[in-house]
């Protein structure tokens, strides 16, 4: 699933907003940091593709458009090099967000029915991370589906029209799926387009089995985000609205079936937990008071840790952690240049100063697994294509994977001039911040 520029993952202008400085996160000297050879993934013959989640197997699942970037598909990357494509439940486009070592991958496709409440949740497969044009297909009702030995299979809603899942930790491997599904119920409260409260699921593991989670007492809606081996789910619940982040009043944690709110920066708004490891480690986004920055944090034992930004920066969001509490993390100045960042250790670090110098420019990191393999969307400033990429750290284990290359090509500075991104991708950033999408 692709990070949208906007709205994926927070229909909130913050360029009407105030912005104050805070202060930027600790960083790192380059040279302490493992250096990372970058490979550059292919399409289905577009210009735009997402590497959502690898494997130690070295399989890689995602999305990528057609030619003519108005279509895309779920698609699996092989350690080849080669692309599947996955197609779809019917619609024109479909997108991938996981996959289990089972063999199950986790992703949402359109179908071929027009939404008969027109809430568009089609436009949340954004085509173009750059100018966020919708797929084709965006007035269809979307659903989540798993794909297994080439069979699509739709996952049920509570009653509703649509359902999603958004990010790459939303499925274990005992076959649990978690995202948030409409239910019948229409809400005069609901803020246009939507109409139909939804709420955070967990599907599985039993075919077409379908759980609710439970909303903080007082909220209307839920999303549940990401899922670990000891099924603690993470999200955020708050009013009805479109799917956005900035419907997060509470990020929560539900832990057999029971929801609690976790601490916030003090803003009430894009509070958000978006990824669990094994250990109980939490990352996500919350607001700073006043809601006039969101920055990247942390919850150990349900204890906030404000991540911070790099230098010069203002907004900050963390997407995931692995097992060794290694955090990947999108950082952005005040005009919403933004860069992938890793923390770790309670340093920020621009991935970007890690890679050789004529690498790729990654903007979004979606993934890091327990190898530190990183995988996102990158920008090629001579193009302007945005392509999928895995990021390798040179360590032991990855010599053989380009890691030579990189060490020999690598200046030692940890130096690379920051990517000025499009003026249309900056003003979408502006009016509607780094939103729900599909973390796509």
């Amino acid at each position: 699933m692709k990070f949208k520029i906007v709205p994926l993952l927070m229909v909130i202008s913050l360029a009407l907003l105030p912005i104050r400085q805070q202060l930027s996160a600790q960083t790192a000297t380059p040279s302490s940091q493992p250096r990372y050879a970058v490979r550059t993934l292919g399409t289905l013959g577009g210009t735009v593709a997402t590497a959502q989640q690898m494997k130690s197997s070295g399989l890689i699942v995602g999305d990528s458009n057609l030619t003519g970037d108005t279509i895309e598909h779920g698609v699996v990357w092989r350690g080849d090099g080669s692309i599947i494509d996955l197609g779809t439940l019917g619609g024109p486009s479909s997108a991938t967000a996981q996959v289990n070592e089972q063999g199950v991958i986790l992703g949402v496709s359109e179908t071929a029915d027009l939404d008969p409440l027109g809430e568009n949740w089609g436009t949340l497969l954004d085509c173009n991370v750059i100018t966020g044009s919708p797929c084709q297909g965006y007035q269809n009702t979307v659903v989540a589906v798993t794909w297994q030995d080439g069979v699509i299979t739709p996952l049920p809603t509570l009653g509703g029209n649509n359902a999603q899942e958004l990010f790459t930790t939303g499925l274990n491997n005992k076959g649990e799926a978690v995202g948030f599904a409409e239910t019948r119920i229409q809400d005069p409260s609901c803020i246009s387009p939507q109409v139909l409260d939804f709420e955070a699921v967990i599907w599985g593991p039993r075919k077409d089995e379908i759980r609710e989670l439970p909303p903080v007492p007082g909220d209307s809606v839920g999303a549940a985000v990401a899922i670990n081996e000891a099924s603690q789910v993470v999200g955020l619940t708050g009013p009805c609205g479109f799917p956005s982040f900035s419907l997060g009043l509470h990020a929560v944690l539900w832990q057999n079936g029971v929801v609690t709110s976790l601490p916030t920066l003090g803003g009430l708004m894009n509070n958000a937990a978006l990824s669990i490891n094994n250990r109980g480690q939490i990352v996500g986004t919350s607001d700073l008071p006043g809601d006039t920055a969101t920055h990247a944090v942390m919850w150990r034992d349900r204890k906030l840790t404000d991540l911070g930004t790099l230098p010069g920066d203002y907004f900050s969001f963390a997407y995931g952690i692995n097992d060794r509490g290694q955090v990947i993390a999108q950082s952005c100045d005040m005009n919403f240049n933004c860069r992938a960042a890793l923390w770790q250790n309670g340093v920020m670090t621009d991935l970007n100063a890690l890679t050789p110098p004529g690498s790729l420019y990654l903007v979004f990191a979606y993934h890091i697994n327990n190898r530190g393999e990183i995988t996102g969307t990158g920008i090629d400033p001579n193009t302007g294509d945005t392509p999928a990429f895995v990021a390798v750290p040179c360590d032991e284990a990855h010599i053989d994977m380009g890691c030579q290359d990189a060490a020999q090509s690598t200046d030692g500075s940890g130096e690379r001039p920051r990517v000025v991104l499009p003026e249309n991708a900056r003003e979408r950033l502006r009016r509607f911040g780094i939103g729900m999408s599909r973390a796509h």
